[in-house]
């Protein structure tokens, strides 16, 4: 088997995250915070201490065709998240594999990322729907730096439609255990704040994307 046809996601889970664009399942779920039409819940996992989120918003004049692409570009992702120290993707131990470096605030440790990402095209309710999944893997071709913390936990998907206007309708659901002495309180803060943040430097890039693409493509054709 192939680098690029190893799947470690199948079928019944990606309905099932298309589902929640429709019907939230947020049954057990404790509602945690609602900032500029985003609501987010959390579920606390007693393993790590830690919560896990999940994600209902729009982007009111970002298309999905546009939000899919800019989230899966990750050369185009280095230029619009400030917190990208290093990100690109390869063949490792037999599957292709995401490798990302996150700089947290001083004097935090930056942390790293080695994963899986699937995307897939589908229809739900007569829309056309744009779902990735992601989910940290073992990968010993690229072993863990010094001064930088491994995430080994870590598990994120995103889906995206039509709003019915001009927009996108957006779910998103993520863990990760980012290990270290971080305090609670700034997991918390970052989690009630950094999620609208993100979508909303998202939808800032969205409406830059064109441009960008058009300026690389006349460089490659240069």
């Amino acid at each position: 088997m192939t680098a690029s046809n190893f799947n470690i996601f199948n079928d019944l889970e990606f309905e099932k995250i298309v589902q929640e664009l429709d019907t939230p399942d947020v049954e057990g779920w404790e509602f945690f915070t609602e900032s500029h039409g985003v609501k987010i819940y959390r579920l606390y996992n007693e393993t790590s201490g830690l919560y896990e989120y999940k994600v209902y918003g729009t982007l009111d004049d970002c298309p999905p065709d546009v939000c899919s692409e800019v989230y899966l570009d990750l050369e185009y992702r280095k230029i619009w998240d400030s917190y990208v120290a290093e990100l690109y993707e390869r063949d490792a131990n037999g599957m292709k594999v995401i490798y990302w470096d996150v700089a947290y605030p001083f004097p935090m440790s930056h942390r790293d990322y080695v994963y899986k990402r699937e995307y897939k095209e589908l229809e739900h309710q007569g829309q056309k729907v744009y779902a990735v999944m992601a989910k940290s893997v073992e990968c010993s071709e690229i072993p863990e730096k010094s001064g930088i913390i491994r995430v080994d936990d870590y598990k994120q998907s995103c889906v995206l439609t039509t709003d019915g206007k001009v927009g996108s309708k957006a779910f998103m659901r993520y863990y990760d255990n980012p290990k270290g002495m971080i305090p609670t309180w700034l997991i918390n803060w970052g989690a009630k704040t950094g999620v609208p943040s993100f979508l909303t430097m998202m939808q800032k890039a969205c409406r830059t994307y064109p441009e960008y693409k058009a300026k690389r493509m006349a460089a490659t054709n240069s």
